[in-house]
């Protein structure tokens, strides 16, 4: 599944895909489709322009951010703080000899304030490597970090073996075995919190969200358009992928629900109170 996963999913992401048409347009040019690739490549040029500019993606990723909210402390400290791999990229950091944090930082930068507040919650980060053929894990470079968090290290447990978020679940529920009655915290970026909720959800391993890493703003973003082509393609990019893996995952049964959110608790207000999960 794994490495099917990575096959399919160059096709999920916009930008590939209309990439790939235009030059599938290109081909059809040269033999008696002419008109076919004509207007395969007109489109796929059009829909690039257009992805890119509009806010397309900001519209796709508006609901992902929006669907949990932010952690409330109120209720108390957590007994655990698991902490999603992604934020770290591998490679560059065994070749740099340092940990190189890529625009997911927030995931690891945020620990350092959790930890503070809440000294008695364990750590938990959990990442190995996301290549297709192995390689370096995140795991391998954040002990330095979180040292010079001031965290200390009997506090950290590191899982290295998970490839993906399903990965990231069992693994860690096998490795910390918590207890019904304990609190979890789960830090990943917000877009990527419904998809991870209900992969912890469906593993058995109950957590309250604390999204970080928002890329929108809000309502506001919707009317705003992209400086370039690049920034608009991202965007889509990678609220595209939360999509499609949602979809995926509940078609595969790896997910607790379509689109897990916030559930209601008896004598509790989601919308005013820290809820349990």
């Amino acid at each position: 599944m794994f490495g099917l996963s990575k096959v399919l999913g160059f096709f999920a992401l916009p930008s590939n895909l209309l990439v790939v048409l235009a030059l599938a347009g290109i081909l059809l040019m040269r033999t008696r489709f002419l008109r076919l690739g004509q207007g395969l490549v007109i489109g796929a040029v059009l829909l690039l322009v257009v992805v890119g500019i509009a806010p397309v993606g900001n519209a796709l990723m508006l609901p992902l951010e929006e669907r949990f909210p932010k952690w409330d402390p109120k209720g108390g400290s957590p007994d655990g703080i698991v902490v999603l791999g992604g934020a770290v990229s591998p490679d560059v950091s065994a070749a740099r000899k340092d940990v190189a944090l890529n625009e997911a930082a927030e995931r690891m930068t945020a620990v350092a304030k959790l930890a503070r507040e809440h000294p008695s919650a364990r750590i938990v980060f959990t990442g190995g490597s996301g290549r297709l053929f192995g390689g370096a894990t995140e795991a391998d470079f954040v002990t330095g970090l979180f040292e010079s968090f001031g965290i200390s290290r009997d506090r950290v447990v590191l899982e290295n073996r998970a490839r993906n978020t399903v990965e990231n679940a069992t693994f860690t529920k096998a490795l910390v075995k918590p207890k019904p009655s304990e609190r979890w915290l789960l830090v990943t970026s917000a877009h990527h919190m419904p998809r991870s909720v209900g992969i912890f959800r469906k593993a058995g391993f109950p957590v309250e969200a604390h999204p970080v890493d928002f890329r929108t703003r809000g309502l506001a973003d919707l009317a705003e358009p992209f400086g370039s082509l690049a920034a608009g393609l991202a965007r889509t990019d990678t609220a595209m992928r939360e999509w499609v893996g949602l979809f995926v995952y509940w078609l595969t049964e790896r997910t607790s629900e379509l689109f897990p959110g916030p559930r209601p608790v008896a004598g509790c207000d989601t919308a005013k109170d820290n809820c349990r999960p």
